[in-house]
């Protein structure tokens, strides 16, 4: 029994879509929030833009999510493999 047409989130897809992933690397660049000023409600910036980060990444990420998740998927190529085929105990 394959279960491998029906399932979802199996195979491989692309979207432009996936590209909104790569905004929140922004935060990795240490040297652009590595300082004191400017303070917003006395928190200095260095821990308000790391929340303004994080509040970013989870709206990408929500956004991706909800603009790919109709797309159908593609599977991968190659013959279905059942459980058996794919057990490396029933070799020995």
């Amino acid at each position: 029994m394959s279960v491998r047409g029906g399932g979802k989130g199996q195979g491989l897809r692309f979207s432009p879509w996936n590209l909104l992933l790569i905004i929140p690397f922004w935060i990795l660049i240490t040297p652009i929030y590595n300082r004191e000023g400017p303070a917003l409600f006395g928190m200095p910036f260095f821990y308000w833009f790391q929340f303004v980060g994080i509040a970013v990444g989870v709206i990408c990420t929500a956004t991706v999510y909800r603009m790919t998740r109709d797309k159908p998927t593609v599977p991968a190529p190659g013959r279905d493999l059942d459980v058996d085929d794919l057990d490396e105990g029933s070799a020995r």
